[in-house]
């Protein structure tokens, strides 16, 4: 199979869907491998990395020149899109809930699309998953621009000059992300609460040092989807949630927010009263700033004071870590490739495998995805 790495256009994005050591892995499964040239600059991985891996490397149209599929960080904009040979198969994170009239272009181009947002939350698929790779990456990344923002040092510290004490660390929402908050946040010395609404993540939360904040009704305990994911909550516990939690941000001086619901608005965790209650100096680091933010006062890509907080809402934190998130993401990207193809190597989606199934966004001309029909 001739798979295409395409460089990404988007402003902002630094990662890339290759790297040289998943060109060698594919390259010895018998693919034939062409990248863009550039494509991995960003990502500190220059040209002649990849054609040392056994990569063709040229322009987009030579890239794109009777590829069977085309791998990609995010999906191409307008122009590259018009250039993807028909009945490709289109393999990204394709923003599909946020963007719903690209579903049916890419249907109308003839691109068979799988959404890697889509990766089912399965044993098997694990391997697979883009959003929890990167969703790792955030977690760390946003702690560590946290303690760029705040002032003061997040370990406690016994001088002759007296002691400075530990920054307060709250992580709301525990999920792949919050976790790795929370862990980055007591490597660095913090004194760390969490707060989700899964039951299950009270035990993650516990087993990493970090207390657990919620409050445990009879709601909290049916709160959570069989595929792993935070269901929405009633308007009276989220009442009540808010009450407990605004009372404890007052006394932080760190939070992290992750809260996100797929397919919808990330929901509001922190009003403008609560930041209003915060210490002077604290910071909020929003994680779902792409959908619209936890906090009120986020705003996309902008780090907003208000009343002595900052509030930063980064919307491509993994693209902080370039290197890192390309290595993961094109790992995620390796080990899918083998349900693309058949026992020849030969261009070969496996339309009836749940992974695929899952993934699968446009196909025929048609949008599949049972969410976006």
């Amino acid at each position: 199979m001739k798979i295409a790495i395409l460089k990404e256009r988007h402003a902002g994005e630094t990662r890339v869907a290759a790297t040289p050591d998943t060109v060698k892995k594919l390259v010895g499964a018998g693919h034939e491998i062409q990248i863009e040239k550039g494509a991995g600059a960003s990502a500190s991985l220059p040209d002649e990395l990849y054609e040392a891996a056994g990569a063709k490397l040229g322009t987009l149209a030579a890239t794109l020149k009777g590829a069977d599929a085309v791998y990609a960080v995010k999906s191409p904009d307008e122009a590259t899109l018009a250039k993807l040979p028909k009945g490709c198969v289109l393999v990204a994170l394709l923003e599909p809930h946020g963007d719903k009239a690209q579903a049916k272009a890419l249907a109308a181009a003839g691109i068979d699309a799988l959404a890697m947002e889509f990766t089912p939350r399965i044993t098997r698929a694990q391997a697979m998953d883009a959003l929890s790779s990167q969703s790792n990456l955030a977690g760390y990344r946003a702690v560590i621009e946290a303690s760029q923002i705040y002032h003061r040092a997040f370990p406690m510290m016994m001088t002759a000059a007296g002691t400075v004490a530990a920054a307060k660390a709250f992580v709301m929402g525990a999920g792949v992300a919050g976790l790795q908050a929370i862990a980055t946040a007591r490597r660095l010395g913090a004194v760390v609460t969490a707060t989700d609404v899964r039951p299950a993540a009270k035990e993650q939360v516990a087993s990493l040092g970090a207390k657990f904040i919620a409050v445990e009704d009879d709601e909290f305990k049916e709160a959570e989807t069989s595929g792993g994911y935070a269901k929405e909550m009633s308007k009276a516990y989220q009442a009540k949630q808010a009450e407990l939690v605004a009372n404890h941000i007052a006394k932080q001086d760190v939070v992290v927010t992750t809260a996100l619901i797929p397919g919808r608005p990330a929901p509001k965790l922190i009003t403008k009263e609560m930041v209003e209650r915060m210490k002077p100096g604290a910071v909020i680091v929003d994680l779902a700033a792409p959908a619209g933010g936890n906090c009120e006062l986020t705003k996309a890509d902008e780090i907003v004071e208000h009343n002595g907080v900052s509030i930063a809402g980064f919307s491509n934190l993994p693209g902080r870590l370039a290197a890192d998130a390309s290595s993961l993401y094109a790992r995620n990207l390796v080990n899918l490739t083998p349900l693309l193809v058949d026992d020849e190597g030969k261009k070969a989606p496996h339309w009836d495998d749940e992974i695929i199934v899952g993934m699968a966004l446009t196909r025929d001309g048609k949008v599949v995805h049972e969410t976006l029909k």
